[in-house]
């Protein structure tokens, strides 16, 4: 029997390994299978912070894809929580409309820009493990939705009002249990575990089995990815540490606030049975204005 393929992360892949058109088909195999339908990538676009140096701070990685009809699509992996990454998300697909539009064209040659974020946190508050956002008009009194006029869809070759606004995807990969029920689950379970079983069938796995499994790796390539891997999880340990020094700070913190609260109602019922300040001072540590304030 078969054993599923261990393979190279996503992320790295796409930084190193990815850049060549003839290895588009494993991208293109997952943007298709997300977005139910079919992708063709006309050329990948460096951004600023897709940086290959071993240095790259949380080893975020931005990949901008642009379509064969012009559709950019922005693909962003983030390991380390962000409380503001929803703001990141508005902020990637708005930087990509205005760096895509020249001085002097009119607004409709805005391009269409699809957002795929796969987290590697539990961002927001919510069960599932894959969602989807879109911009809709509703009317405050008819709750009926506004639509494009026929002379719009033509002029725009746009069918309704959200295909002209960007779009969000959310891969919360963590929250992902391992169950398959279809094929982008396939894909869930590759970006989770690096692995692919041989039943999988998806869009874009078999070339990313042929291209990513890790024994095909030249050496050099194969030193690179072990470095990366070690690097991720320094990071990842820092961050935990981090955490856990965070926790007990904050306990410290809370048994101090503890401890003072106790001070003040115990001198608060010295102070009211008539004991002096100086002893209250003394058994509570509270100082005269704070006595003198209960």
């Amino acid at each position: 029997m078969q054993e599923e393929r261990t393979l190279v992360s996503f992320d790295w892949a796409i930084k190193y390994l990815l850049r060549n058109k003839a290895d588009y088909v494993v991208l293109e195999g997952f943007l298709t299978t997300l977005l139910g339908k079919e992708i063709k990538i006309k050329n990948l676009v460096e951004s600023e912070s897709n940086k290959e140096s071993k240095d790259d701070k949380y080893n975020r990685i931005d990949v901008l894809a642009e379509e064969n009809d012009g559709t950019l699509i922005i693909i962003e992996l983030q390991f380390t929580p962000e409380i503001d990454y929803f703001h990141r998300m508005l902020f990637g697909s708005s930087k990509a409309i205005v760096e895509h539009i020249g001085e002097g064209m009119d607004y409709k040659e805005v391009r269409k820009v699809y957002s795929v974020n796969v987290v590697y946190f539990d961002l927001g508050s919510g069960r599932d493990y894959i969602y989807h956002g879109t911009t809709a008009f509703r009317g405050l009194h008819y709750n009926d939705e506004l639509q494009l006029t026929e002379e719009q869809r033509a002029e725009f070759a746009k069918l309704e009002i959200k295909d002209i606004y960007p779009e969000y995807y959310i891969l919360k990969v963590d929250r992902f249990k391992d169950v398959i029920q279809n094929k982008i689950d396939e894909w869930m379970y590759f970006l989770k575990n690096s692995k692919i079983k041989p039943e999988f069938n998806a869009p874009g796995l078999e070339a990313a089995n042929q291209k990513l499994e890790y024994s095909r790796l030249s050496l050099e390539d194969r030193l690179a990815y072990d470095k990366y891997v070690d690097i991720r999880r320094s990071n990842r340990s820092s961050l935990y540490t981090a955490k856990l020094e965070g926790k007990a700070e904050g306990k410290a913190e809370g048994k101090a606030e503890g401890r003072a609260e106790r001070n003040k109602e115990v001198g608060k019922n010295m102070k009211i049975k008539g004991l002096d300040v100086a002893l209250i001072s003394e058994m509570t540590g509270l100082s005269a204005e704070e006595i003198a304030g209960l």
